[in-house]
């Protein structure tokens, strides 16, 4: 007779922790009160079933236990039944470490009959074959494991990590898998001598985990179950330190091939580090970089300063490493932070989300769920310490039904607008009924059906609309309009208290932060470019026509051509626009059409746009297939705007974009331009 995994967990709960009551279990286990005394029904008839007395259940919710029958010493290992994820481990570490399996050996060890072990081997087909491993039964070798070796080294990792983690996890592992303390003892010193050569220390779980996976490793090594040559690059691994210090753990082994050092070298690479005396990019270069643009990003996302930036950066250094080869060698399921990602770190860890691109960049892979949940806990811990916390921000989003486009258009203005709310996410309606993420606010230029504070505001804010907005927020939020500050007044009490130096300077500072949530060209005269439709900026001069391109480098160049020869750009626009393009995918503003950009104090000398058309489209991003590219070339924040939402709407006309695919000329292309002239 077997117990379901809760009853199990429900029994070792209540023989460990006698105090505990119903309501502990309840809240524990999240059931019914009902649940709960059905799961208590089963275990009684369990415990009948050994020859043990019941368990009664009080009035106020108490159990009482026959301590004389469950003497202590029985409590931790006797007691203790597995559950049918636990013999599923077991199973397939037996598989993995020892030959000649049969189902007897199976029954005998898990001491359960063989229609329970028949259904548990079931299971553990269905497990391994998400490694793309199958077990195989034949009458000479018994059940054994077939595939290819390194999914089954990835596989025979996890086990280890699955069954260390169970109660008396170390116990089973020797048990199961045959191991003799003497060769563990002997795998532990070699270790050491690893962590002495590299001049750093591994964390206490990767230390208790180590020697028994290299050990079985080795031991798959011995019977001659060997990784492919192509499993693993040479070129990037033989140059480490850690190639250098697999030494330490394989000199006795003779004629060991490259490849299986390789796999060593990977497994120390990707083991967690506690400290390291070394934090160098020798081995990933531009890592550190990449890990600061990162912080930068999230900064601005998240509305705060992180203090002491660079002792973070060298915390994150330390997981990144390992990090990098776990991404690049699909092991990262290894990590399980993700576990640990609290309801209060949510929408923290959506914002470590939006600002992991540089990373990813640099990696050329998407970065897991498992290794982002890290850099959140790192993140949030980092917050807490310098007494910040993303729960006392306001938090915002934006819903707009006109678009990806319209909508990121929307996010940037508003995110500018209020530098000190948090900005989650800009959504259609349809995103908006869905989203789980907590929030305070939401901008909109639609009534929506929400319990949050809504503001309906326009697509595109003009100078005097956002200046009420800003104050309209704030009165419903805070309950007063922001005072109108003089900077002249603000000079005169510096004076008052301190020597200044450079009095036009500090003028000028002030002035921009006070009204940072303008553009500077809000208060100044603009000129009549203002005005200016999508058709004036792009005339024929600026249009050109290409079969194809070889990279989406050379189609930014090419577009912009046009531009420096009319001296409107310089070419360091060109390569910023590149540098920007790697990290902003919102340039993307329908399947074929995409804006490429960059900031304005990057080389520009006058509002302008030049378009390229490609009959055979560039890829980017991966997922984008590139027909057409307009450069835009801005000096501040307005005077291209209304072309730039013409162009927007443009976009989302799937005909007029496919009459551009078509055209042969450029006054074809610019008719097509000008019938949004009047937008």
């Amino acid at each position: 007779m077997q117990l379901d995994d809760r009853s199990n967990l429900i029994l070792e709960d209540i023989l460990n922790q006698p105090t505990l009551n119903s309501r502990d279990l309840i809240q524990k286990y999240n059931i019914t009160r009902r649940q709960l005394g059905y799961s208590l029904k089963k275990i009684n008839d369990w415990l009948t079933y050994q020859n043990l007395p019941p368990i009664e259940r009080t009035r106020q919710g108490n159990f009482l236990i026959d301590e004389s029958s469950f003497p202590l010493p029985v409590k931790p290992e006797g007691m203790h039944i597995l559950s049918e994820d636990q013999r599923v481990y077991l199973i397939i570490l037996m598989l993995l470490s020892q030959d000649d399996i049969s189902l007897f050996h199976l029954t005998s060890a898990l001491d359960v009959s063989k229609n329970t072990a028949l259904k548990d081997l079931k299971r553990a087909q269905a497990y391994v074959s998400d490694y793309d491993v199958s077990i195989r039964y034949s009458r000479r070798l018994g059940y054994v494991m077939e595939g290819d070796e390194f999914r089954i080294r990835k596989l025979l990792i996890r086990i280890t990590y699955k069954v260390l983690k169970m109660h008396n996890g170390e116990r089973w592992l020797r048990q199961m898998a045959c191991i003799r303390e003497s060769e563990l003892a002997e795998l532990k010193k070699r270790i050491g001598k690893v962590e002495k050569k590299l001049n750093l220390q591994f964390t206490d779980e990767k230390i208790e985990m180590m020697p028994y996976t290299l050990m079985l490793v080795l031991r798959r090594v011995k019977k001659r179950h060997r990784v492919r040559p192509f499993s693993i690059q040479y070129e990037e691994l033989s140059d480490t330190k850690e190639y250098q210090a697999t030494e330490e753990i394989l000199y006795d082994f003779r004629d060991i091939p490259v490849e299986e050092r390789l796999f060593i070298t990977l497994h120390l690479l990707t083991a967690s580090v506690y400290w390291s005396e070394h934090l160098t990019e020798e081995e990933i270069p531009n890592l550190k970089q990449a890990l600061d643009e990162m912080l930068q990003l999230f900064e601005k996302r998240a509305c705060v300063v992180l203090q002491d930036k660079e002792q973070l950066l060298n915390k994150l250094l330390l997981h990144v490493k390992p990090a990098y080869y776990r991404i690049k060698y699909h092991l990262s399921e290894m990590n399980e932070h993700h576990d640990s990602v609290s309801k209060e770190f949510m929408a923290l860890h959506h914002l470590v989300k939006q600002s992991i691109n540089p990373l990813k960049n640099l990696i050329g892979m998407e970065i897991p769920e498992s290794e982002t949940s890290y850099f959140t806990m790192l993140i949030g811990g980092w917050l807490t310490r310098q007494g910040e916390s993303l729960q006392e921000k306001v938090k915002a989003i934006v819903v707009c039904p006109s678009g990806v486009s319209v909508s990121r258009f929307m996010f940037s203005e508003l995110q500018e607008l209020f530098p000190e709310f948090v900005f989650l996410d800009s959504l259609s309606v349809r995103e908006f009924e869905h989203y789980t993420l907590d929030y305070d606010l939401v901008f909109s230029p639609i009534y929506l059906e929400t319990d949050k504070k809504l503001f309906i505001v326009d697509t595109v804010l003009k100078r005097e609309e956002k200046n009420r907005l800003r104050r309209q927020v704030m009165l419903e939020l805070h309950g007063y309009i922001p005072l109108d500050i003089q900077v002249e007044d603000l000079i005169g009490i510096v004076k008052r208290h301190a020597s200044i130096q450079n009095e036009p300077a500090l003028s000028r500072e002030l002035n921009r932060y006070i009204h940072r949530h303008f553009s500077p060209s809000d208060h100044i005269r603009q000129d009549d470019s203002s005005n200016a439709n999508l058709s004036d900026f792009i005339t024929p001069d600026n249009i050109t026509f290409k079969h194809s391109v070889s990279s989406w480098e050379e189609a930014i160049r090419l577009a912009a051509e046009p531009l420096i020869d009319s001296g409107k750009i310089e070419p360091k626009y060109v390569e910023a626009m590149v540098k920007h393009c790697d990290q902003d995918p919102y340039i993307v503003i329908n399947p074929k059409v995409a804006i490429p950009h960059a900031s304005p104090d990057e080389g520009v000398h006058e509002v302008s746009m030049s378009l390229l058309k490609l009959d055979r489209g560039v890829h980017f991003a991966g997922q984008y297939c590139i027909h057409v590219l307009v450069v835009i070339a801005a000096v501040d924040k307005h005077r291209h705007l209304k072309a730039l939402m013409q162009l927007m709407k443009l976009a989302g006309s799937e005909e007029d974009v496919r009459h551009i695919l078509q055209a042969a000329s450029a006054e074809e292309i610019r008719s097509i331009l000008k019938k949004y002239a009047t937008e």
